[in-house]
């Protein structure tokens, strides 16, 4: 049975980060790819990051592009999304998700299987 689980949210000031980590389990393909999704209320899923089997693939949306980094940990069947300088406009539920058999990023909702159940960021003062 294939589960995604997220963690590592919360409140936090603008300026201030955040890491947060998607662990999974189940997977029945070493190729796959993990993305990074948030929805704000009232708006559409958008894909925020995403790295592929070989790290070497990634993907940003430009609206974090030099202030989030992904990075995986095979070992421990997770991937990390490190966000520096959070913004009030990243406030959103972020999800991650998997895309298995896939090798390299993409950003399109409805090519991932599953998905993780979403945690709050809030950025605020």
């Amino acid at each position: 049975q294939v589960q995604l689980v997220e963690s590592g949210g919360g409140l936090v000031q603008p300026g201030g980060s955040l890491r947060l980590s998607c662990t999974h389990s189940g997977f029945t393909s070493n190729n796959y790819i993990i993305g990074w999704f948030r929805q704000a209320p009232g708006k559409e899923r958008e894909g925020v990051s995403c790295i592929g089997t070989w790290a070497s693939s990634t993907y940003f949306v430009d609206s974090v592009k030099g202030r989030f980094t992904i990075s995986r940990d095979n070992a421990k069947n997770t991937v990390y999304l490190q966000m520096n300088s959070l913004k009030p406009e990243d406030t959103a539920v972020y999800y991650c998700a998997t895309d298995l058999y896939q090798t390299g990023c993409h950003s399109r909702v409805s090519r991932y299987d599953y998905w993780g159940q979403g945690i709050q960021v809030t950025v605020s003062s």
